[in-house]
Parts: C-alpha cells; sequence; structure tokens
C-alpha cells in the first residue's frame, strides 16, 4: 500500500504497543502515532489490519471491470432525450411503440440525428453509418425505407431502430408518366391526404430536376394556379418533404440519370412553412447525405416579406420570386398576397437583402398570361421594376386547367417579351412546359375536389377578353 493513505479503523492494536484505542482516521507512514480524530462508521476489514500491523504487505487491489461500450438506455435517459427533442413526445422505457410515437429520422438534421442515436447508447460512428444508408451517397446506396433494406448495421441497433424509428413518411400511391417523360409520383401521407411530386428529365444534359411539395394545398389563392383552388390543408414536416427527393431519387435514377437538382415548385407556398423548408434543405445538401449543392436547391416564394428576410439571412440556398405583374393593380388580381405586400416593399426588400449576398442572384418567375400581363409595356416595366436586384429572369407559359380562366401566350408573343428584356439588360430565359398531357405542369398540381376556394372578382377592363360576363 502507498506511504500516504487514508483509513478508517475501530479498535486496533498500535504495532508498538498492547493498549487497545479508539478508531482514528490518521495517514500511515512508516512509524505511525495515534492521533483522535472522530468515531467512524464501518468495520475495518482483516486485510486492512492486517496491513495496519504489516506495512510492508501489499494489499491485492480488485479488478474492475470495464463498463459495456453500449449500455442499455436508462428510463431516465430517454426522458431526457424525449424533453430535450421532443421528436416523439413519449417515453417508451425500451417498449414497442406505434407508428405515431415512433421518431421520424428524415425530419432531423444530421447534429440532431447523431444525438438521438447516442442517447440509445450507440456510438457516433454508428450514427453516420446509418444517415449514409437513408440518404446514399455513394453509387453502392440504396437509399433505405425499412430496416430489412440496412445492410452493415450490427442487429442490436436494426432491433431499437424497428421499435423506437420510423424510416419512412410517404407511401407510393401512383406514378403517371407524361408524353415528354416527366413523371408525376402520388404519395400518400399517414393521415390519408395526397401530395405530388415531380420528376422532370433533361435529356443528356444530366440536368435532371425534382420539383416537391412543402404543403398540402396552398393558402395563396393565385388565381392562374389549380393548387391554389385547394386551399391550405395543412403543413409539410421536414421529413415529408425530404423524402420526396429520396424517393425520386430511389425510383428513377437508373432510368433518367443523376437527379443534381431540386426545386420546391410543387403544391404549397414554401416560405409559408419555412421552419421546416429550411429543415429539410439543410438535410439535402448536407454533405454525407444527399449532397444537393445549396445553388442546386431553389426555394420558391410569392412575395412573403418577412420570411425572404429570414430566408436569406439563414440559408445558402437559392431563392425563386413569382412576379407575374409589373403593376399592382394587376397583381392584386392574380396574385392576392400582393395587398399585403405589394411591388414596391417586395422588390426594395430584394434590392436591399440580395445586395448583402456575395454573388447571389434571384430568379424572377413570370407566367404570360394571354392579354393580362404580356404587353410590350409590361416588359420594359419589368426592365425598370429589377434595377439594382441582381437577378435572372424565367418566362413561364400558362398551363391550363378548369379552374381559371386564363389562356396561354402565344409563343410569338413570348420571344417578342423576351427580346425585349434582354435588350433592356435582363438575363432572360424562355421554359418549355413539361408534363402538361398528364396535369404534371408548372401551376397544375393537385386535386381541389368539391370544397374550391373561390376565384376573386376580375377586373372590369378584363372581363370582355376573359369572356367573364359582365359584373
Amino acid at each position: 500500500m502507498e506511504a500516504n493513505c487514508c483509513i478508517w479503523i475501530r479498535q486496533a492494536k498500535m504495532a508498538t504497543t498492547t493498549t487497545t484505542t479508539t478508531v482514528f482516521r490518521r495517514t500511515i507512514t512508516a512509524s505511525v502515532s495515534p492521533v483522535f480524530i472522530r468515531r467512524p462508521s464501518f468495520e475495518p476489514t482483516p486485510s486492512l489490519l492486517s496491513h495496519i500491523f504489516h506495512p510492508r504487505r501489499s494489499i491485492s487491489t480488485p479488478t474492475i471491470p470495464p463498463p459495456p461500450l453500449r449500455p442499455s438506455p436508462s428510463p431516465l435517459s430517454q426522458t431526457l432525450h424525449h424533453r430535450c427533442y421532443s421528436y416523439s413526445g413519449v417515453e417508451d422505457g425500451g417498449l414497442n411503440l406505434n407508428d405515431s410515437q415512433k421518431v421520424i429520422l428524415k425530419g432531423m438534421r444530421y447534429e440532431e440525428f447523431q444525438n438521438w442515436v447516442t442517447l440509445q447508447g450507440y456510438r457516433p460512428t454508428q450514427a453516420l453509418v446509418l444517415w449514409k444508408l437513408l440518404y446514399g451517397n455513394n453509387s453502392k446506396s440504396i437509399w433505405a425505407h425499412s430496416c430489412e433494406e440496412l445492410e452493415g448495421l450490427n442487429k442490436d441497433l436494426m432491433m431499437m431502430l424497428s421499435t423506437r424509428a420510423k424510416l419512412k413518411a410517404l407511401q407510393v400511391k401512383d406514378v403517371v408518366t407524361a408524353s415528354d417523360g416527366t413523371r408525376k409520383i402520388l404519395f400518400t401521407l399517414d393521415d390519408g391526404l395526397v401530395i405530388e411530386t415531380v420528376i422532370i428529365p433533361n435529356g443528356d444534359r444530366g440536368r435532371n430536376t425534382v420539383c416537391v411539395s412543402s404543403q398540402v394545398g396552398c393558402a395563396m389563392n393565385c388565381q392562374f394556379c389549380f393548387t391554389g383552388r385547394m386551399g391550405l390543408r395543412r403543413n409539410l414536416t421536414a421529413a415529408e418533404i425530404v423524402e420526396q427527393a429520396v424517393f425520386a431519387r430511389r425510383l428513377f435514377t437508373s432510368e433518367v440519370g443523376s437527379i443534381r437538382n431540386v426545386v420546391f415548385m410543387g403544391m404549397g407556398e414554401p416560405l409559408q412553412n419555412i421552419e421546416n423548408v429550411i429543415k429539410a434543405a439543410d438535410i439535402m445538401v448536407d454533405e454525407q447525405g444527399l449532397h444537393f449543392s445549396p445553388n442546386k436547391v431553389t426555394i420558391s416564394t410569392s412575395g412573403l416579406v418577412p420570411q425572404i428576410k429570414q430566408f436569406l439571412r439563414e440559408t445558402k440556398c437559392a431563392l425563386a420570386v413569382s412576379l407575374n405583374a409589373t403593376t399592382d393593380e394587376v397583381r392584386n388580381w392574380i396574385m392576392p398576397i400582393n395587398r399585403k405586400y405589394n411591388l414596391k416593399l417586395l422588390l426594395d426588400t430584394l434590392r436591399e437583402e440580395v445586395n448583402l449576398k456575395h454573388k447571389y442572384k434571384v430568379l424572377f418567375e413570370y407566367v404570360l398570361l394571354a392579354g393580362v400581363n404580356d404587353s410590350l409595356d409590361d416588359a420594359k416595366r419589368i426592365v425598370d421594376l429589377v434595377k439594382g436586384i441582381p437577378c435572372k429572369i424565367n418566362l413561364l407559359t400558362f398551363n391550363p386547367h378548369s379552374g381559371s380562366h386564363f389562356q396561354p401566350s402565344t409563343n410569338e408573343k413570348m420571344v417578342e417579351f423576351r427580346n425585349t428584356l434582354a435588350d433592356g439588360g435582363c438575363v432572360v430565359f424562355m421554359r418549355p412546359s413539361r408534363g402538361d398531357d398528364q396535369m404534371a405542369a408548372c401551376g397544375q398540381l393537385g386535386n381541389p375536389g368539391e370544397l374550391q376556394a373561390p376565384l376573386l372578382k376580375v377586373p372590369p377592363r378584363f372581363q370582355t377578353l376573359l369572356e367573364v360576363p359582365l359584373v
């Protein structure tokens, strides 16, 4: 035993005397003398007494087994997990959970994901392996959707996942293919609602795009958009948004090639669901996961000014703004959000915020509606409106549907409009319709059913043009 060590003894005989003494706390040295301190509360063991009287004897130190590498999580740790992260809100205590109580893995950023896995008693390296299996960042990955597909994990981890986690948030209901190769996937959500996602192939250029939805329906009620007739049913979770991109790669990479672009231009107003949209975008651009480039992930908005500021300050992803009119009179009608955030406020905000970001450009989208917003005067006004805003402009064809009065502009009119913008110094592109024969094109997604949002009153000067009865 070491020369200096603290030992409690009771009624011990000192080595040099026959006197019996009471308990002392003392520092044992080569020669000891009694120092009275206080009475302890336990009896000394024979081995300790033996060492006191024979200091040169060594006391055998018991072997302490090392802690287990993966201790089972205690109920307390599970409680802390659910209180801190609120992924499922259920303290499972190690029991099987029903589907509504399980953690949805694709709804977490990597840091949250790693914390959850380690709180279950597993190593961070195992969290990384699982993350790569879910998001498939190499050619051998299969973008697993069930525990049976999780190759390379140990049985304990797979068992834990099967009882406490969900790998899949969507169910494929149907897939339809348009004549130009565009695919539309209909997904059923856990509550029975349906959303639509579009895969847009781009031939041999390797720029295939997945167009994802961010809401079930939409509250913006844009008059040229079929989705707007649905009204808003609910926001999608981050997991439901991310899984659309995962499914797109899983189902169609072998057919159309690599999918490199994501556009949030499906059902819904993305910035009305900004927290889940930003989280989903963060997961998509994670280098260990789907690994989309931030400038290849584009979030579209009808013009929610406060959320635009938040978006530009919190993410590096691209922003697209639906402009679609050059006067407040027309925009108030076809895009009611303009009544709250008018053109001047919207464009001044973009002019201020975008110039704070290095080499950043906004994409303006402009749907040409025959006789409504496609005049050369409109084109000239656009040149003035976007001055001072680093931007590109996409001219889109209106895709007819049963929920609108409008008609598309002629191709000749679109070319003339484009040339006017280009002459004014704008960077401008004409985007052809894709998938319109299967209602998969821009503005055609959704199924309003019988409960449809009402169309707004047409301004008098457009009523004859659109063959709307005069009011």
